[in-house]
């Protein structure tokens, strides 16, 4: 049973599912019912973990390679490539339908284009052949936000696409402080993370472009949210220390990879904080 868990890896659906509950908060203009969330939120862990099991089916070749890898289920062989795929398309399809009966049909149909999305675009088509892997593939992680909007209104809105904006600049940063401290694992396997096949002065750039990006998504979220003074204040803040903490990733530091660790937490702070902020806003209007 602990293999098949981990290779829905739930740690990083948490951290997905972090910004499914404010976009519902957001779409009902208050607490959304709790069999909706509840259902919501189930579901997208499925769909998620669905997505990751396939991921892995995929990669099982490459995360042998790597140290951070060469424990997962399909490596050890404690689980079989072919029951991996039957695991991942049976919580698939039950996530699916849970969408669909349970929240709305645009909700079901976002899930089944954010499962595809990641294995066939960034899995299959990306991760192997670009730099820029994790900037377009990332937008499988944005899609929880689209999710938990359309399971509350059956649509789409402009306050939903700048939410989704900030988690697709977000991504960047967030993945390549990771990259920068696990750089070896990757050259050895052959994925070309911007870390491994960039200098450091263009990955720093980049992090820059991305980051003040997601600022200014962020504040277009709560303008278009139309949410309290008081939280574009704090909305605001939390930009800046993301901004310092990405000021002490300086080349040729010794504590380079270490302060890449601390710009990877602070990213998880970040956006869990930004998601408090949108809820309390929300909840306080």
């Amino acid at each position: 049973m602990r293999g098949y868990l981990d290779l829905m890896k739930l740690r990083v659906v948490e951290l997905l599912l972090v910004s499914t509950l404010p976009a519902m908060v957001l779409a009902a203009k208050g607490l959304p019912s709790f069999s909706l969330a509840a259902a919501t939120i189930f579901a997208g862990t499925l769909a998620a973990g669905s997505a990751n099991a396939f991921n892995m089916v995929i990669e099982s070749d490459i995360d042998k390679l790597m140290a951070r890898t060469a424990k997962r289920p399909i490596v050890t062989g404690v689980i079989s490539k072919t029951s991996a795929t039957v695991f991942a398309t049976i919580i698939g399809t039950i996530s699916l339908l849970i969408f669909w009966m349970f929240t709305t049909p645009l909700a079901a149909l976002l899930a089944l284009i954010a499962i595809s999305f990641y294995v066939f675009v960034y899995t299959m088509a990306l991760k192997r052949r670009t730099s820029q892997n994790i900037v377009w593939g990332g937008a499988a992680g944005c899609m929880p936000v689209l999710i938990g909007w359309a399971a509350v209104t059956n649509s789409l809105s402009l306050t939903a696409l700048a939410f989704f904006m900030v988690i697709f600049f977000w991504t960047p940063p967030h993945f390549w402080s990771l990259a920068i401290k696990y750089k070896d694992d990757y050259s050895a396997a052959g994925i070309p993370m911007l870390p491994v096949v960039a200098t450091k002065a263009r990955v720093h750039k980049e992090m820059w472009f991305h980051t003040i990006l997601m600022i200014a998504c962020s504040i277009w979220l709560i303008i278009s949210a139309g949410l309290a003074m008081w939280s574009m204040v704090i909305t605001v803040l939390l930009g800046l220390v993301f901004a310092r903490e990405l000021l002490a990733l300086k080349e040729g530091s010794e504590n380079y990879g270490k302060t890449a660790a601390k710009i990877f937490q602070w990213s998880i702070t970040y956006l869990s904080l930004l998601s408090v902020v949108l809820v309390a806003a929300q909840l306080s209007a």
